[in-house]
């Protein structure tokens, strides 16, 4: 069985609260368990949080889900290119999968509606990667 944790934005917690429960629902189908669920502010809090999961012996993979929607300024897109490199960065420090369930930057309200689906996609690939992994060692 596949141990993972969540980290979930709160920010835009309308889409991100769906996208959990499709993720949940998808781990589910796979098989999966999903033993840690930590909820943060928004998408650039997640790496903090990320790391602290990634320590525990009984998580496999991350899956973080956030929803960063276009605003007057590029903030959107600082938000999600730092939050995505140093997501990046943890995984390869800890050699745990650390998917990218986070839809943005640049898209509009009804853009993100369309992508709750990432939930889906990120747990996936968490999933596909801990195989992997596991059959490599």
């Amino acid at each position: 069985m596949v141990n993972l944790a969540f980290v979930i934005a709160e920010f835009n917690r309308e889409i991100t609260y769906m996208m959990e429960k499709v993720a949940e629902e998808h781990a589910e189908f796979l098989g999966a368990k999903v033993k840690y669920k930590i909820v943060v502010p928004g998408t650039f809090d997640m790496p903090l949080a990320v790391k602290k999961l990634l320590e525990k012996e009984d998580v496999d993979a991350v899956v973080t889900l956030g929803c960063v929607i276009e605003g007057e300024t590029e903030h959107d897109e600082i938000v999600v290119h730092n939050a995505a490199r140093k997501i990046a960065d943890l995984a390869l420090e800890y050699n745990k999968p650390v998917t990218l369930g986070i839809s943005g930057p640049g898209m509009t309200r009804l853009q993100a509606e369309d992508r709750i689906d990432y939930g889906k996609r990120a747990v996936e690939a968490a999933v596909k990667m801990v195989k992997m992994l596991k059959a490599l060692e």
